[in-house]
């Protein structure tokens, strides 16, 4: 297990003392933890306050990590959870967790630990269970699973493949800016462990949706989305919904994987804010 950073450390701190309903964020595949930075300054002016730790020994930045991508590689589901169970056993109060992609998954795992007050999942990787593998979904993993290789490695996506895996519901020009901005390498083996989840019963890739302290969960669904489409989404709801705790989902409208980050993140936003406020707890005196 990788203790939490100086930085996570300071956040931690801070959101403690506060007194303010803490929002944990998890970030997946292909971003750092500052993928989330808009999405924090909007949350902590709605009265919460914020943690983003990133996966363990995750550079600081964008242009680190470009620098030096095979710090990426071999980094596993459940070495990743851990990390933010770390964290999250360092606040004062039960966070509300965000997560997205594989952060998705991640939230999930959180959530089925009881660990989290609420949960949101976006566009989550699927777990142990969850069965359809639409066409779309095998193109955009291709990018590692066409390797074997891959497994062991760090894999930076093409600009190609992140328009189809990614960017397919935006304009080319702000594909190329998104790319720029935010994408980095990322380990090939939790795409490989997510394949292969339905054959192994000690994979990493599940979750224990049957937890009653899993707490209020919330499943948003971009339409357009090649990477995880409804049909995985909607499977992973199916699944939670077996859990005797509110489980809701939602489907946003024209929207692809990088709905977190591109033009429209502030809908996605809100839609994760006004469940987390709706179902979540309030903060403790400061």
């Amino acid at each position: 297990m990788t203790d939490p950073t100086a930085r996570e450390l300071a956040d931690i701190e801070q959101a403690n003392a506060s007194g303010k309903p803490p929002v944990v964020f998890v970030h997946g595949l292909w971003l750092l933890s500052s993928s989330w930075d808009r999405w924090r300054r909007l949350y902590e002016a709605a009265g919460h306050a914020t943690v983003a730790p990133g996966w363990p020994d995750d550079p600081d930045s964008v242009a680190e990590a470009r620098e030096n991508p095979e710090v990426f590689a071999h980094k596993m589901v459940q070495q990743v959870t851990d990390h933010y169970l770390e964290a999250i056993g360092k606040l004062t109060t039960k966070p509300a967790v965000v997560g997205h992609s594989f952060g998705g998954l991640i939230a999930q795992k959180i959530a089925g630990e009881g660990a989290s007050a609420v949960t949101v999942a976006i566009d989550p990787a699927p777990f142990r269970g969850v069965l359809p593998l639409p066409v779309s979904s095998l193109k955009s993993a291709s990018a590692v699973l066409g390797n074997p290789a891959n497994a062991g490695r760090a894999v930076a996506l093409t600009f190609e493949q992140f328009l189809y895996g990614w960017a397919n519901a935006l304009p080319e020009d702000e594909a190329k800016q998104l790319y720029d901005e935010f994408h980095v390498a990322a380990s090939g083996v939790p795409l490989f462990q997510a394949a292969a989840a339905n054959l192994n019963p000690f994979t990493e890739a599940k979750v224990k949706t049957k937890n009653p302290e899993r707490g209020p969960l919330l499943l948003i669904s971009g339409e357009k989305d090649n990477t995880v489409p409804w049909a995985i989404a909607n499977a992973s709801f199916k699944r939670q919904q077996r859990n005797e705790g509110v489980t809701e989902i939602v489907e946003l409208p024209n929207r692809g994987h990088s709905l977190t980050i591109d033009h429209g993140w502030q809908e996605v936003a809100d839609t994760a804010l006004d469940f987390i406020q709706k179902h979540g707890p309030s903060g403790q005196p400061g």
